[in-house]
């Protein structure tokens, strides 16, 4: 008798010892499809996928990611940021569930460029918001930067547009990290929040005006009780310094908003403000211009991302690199003329 013939997800083995593996080529076509169809479970798989460093991945992830560009850049891309102790993960949670409820789709991507470990933690992301978490119009995604700033750049901006093409209208950039973080947000989304508590005056003395500068809205968070009057003092104080402020968006006069999660009170406000913002940008051509811009921004970062991964892989840099390193911590040479035995300076001919 011949060997035992078995049928495996279409592939065949004949004898009881004899095994192929599955093939692990990414099916761009069905992810496209189902992606498409909005489903999470899928749009999922295609951010592990644009997030992999593996090389057969990065090809499947360009190629559904080109697939999918037609179906992108509909939604409303607003980031958050705010101080310590201010209640993003509330502000956005309640903030969110107001929406989804009212039929939009709703996806969360929370950056923490200082998380080189876990990449953000998905599980303390989705802890976090519970609640957002289970609805079906919501979906919540950490966005791991690699340890860097530029990673923040490529890995958001591909996952904001994954899920664009999946259908959600409105996506939320939660700023974990603090620092350059707000800076690059601010670089990639349409409309930028910064969360402050109330008691301005002794938090104005410690608080960034470039920080400031970013925002369209500052929300003056936990207005709610005893602390409702202070909050509203707050919120007046603010509207007095942004006067003194260079506009965060050219044409709009950015505003404070006192909002209470516990209390569900203020959110009206605030998406009016947002969908105020959207129509006077569209009808002054810098939603458009700003988009491009963005663009053109992250084409740059993403050229020069490259230029210093290439540098590195070439074959005993590192090792060169570090032996310069040791020869300036001695004393022996200056960082100029460092650099100038890497890359040494073109120097025109006459």
């Amino acid at each position: 008798m011949g060997g035992i013939e078995s049928r495996h997800d279409g592939i065949v083995s004949s004898g009881r010892k004899r095994f192929v593996k599955k093939s692990k080529a990414v099916a761009v076509d069905a992810l496209y499809n189902e992606i498409s169809a909005g489903s999470r479970l899928h749009l999922s798989k295609g951010i592990t996928i644009l997030e992999s460093m593996q090389q057969t991945d990065k090809v499947a992830g360009q190629e559904l990611l080109r697939k999918l560009l037609p179906k992108t850049g509909s939604s409303i891309r607003i980031g958050i940021t705010g101080v310590p102790g201010a209640g993003k993960s509330t502000f956005i949670e309640t903030f969110g569930l107001r929406l989804a409820e009212e039929g939009h789709k709703v996806a969360v991507l929370a950056i923490d460029p200082s998380s080189t470990v876990t990449g953000g933690s998905i599980l303390g992301d989705k802890t976090r918001m519970e609640r957002l978490a289970r609805h079906p119009n919501a979906f919540i995604r950490p966005s791991p930067s690699s340890g860097t700033l530029g990673g923040v750049h490529k890995k958001t901006r591909e996952t904001m547009l994954l899920c664009e093409a999946a259908g959600y209208d409105i996506i939320l950039v939660e700023t974990v990290g603090v620092g350059q973080s707000e800076t690059v947000v601010r670089g990639m989304v349409d409309f930028f929040m910064l969360l402050v508590l109330t008691g301005a005056g002794d938090e104005l003395q410690g608080m960034k005006k470039g920080i400031m500068e970013l925002a369209d809205s500052i929300i003056v968070h936990k207005a709610d009780g005893d602390n409702l009057k202070l909050a509203k003092k707050t919120v007046r104080e603010y509207r007095q310094l942004l006067h003194f402020l260079q506009p965060a968006t050219p044409g709009w006069m950015s505003n404070s908003i006192p909002v209470s999660s516990l209390k569900n009170t203020g959110f009206d406000d605030v998406w009016s403000t947002i969908t105020e913002f959207k129509e006077k940008m569209e009808v002054s051509g810098m939603w458009h211009q700003r988009r491009q811009s963005q663009t053109k921004d992250w084409f740059q970062s993403m050229i020069r991302d490259r230029l210093i991964d290439n540098f590195f892989a070439e074959t005993g840099m590192k090792e060169r690199v570090s032996g310069l390193e040791q020869r300036l911590l001695t004393g022996e040479m200056t960082v100029a003329s460092a650099v100038d035995q890497i890359l040494p300076s073109k120097k025109n001919d006459d």
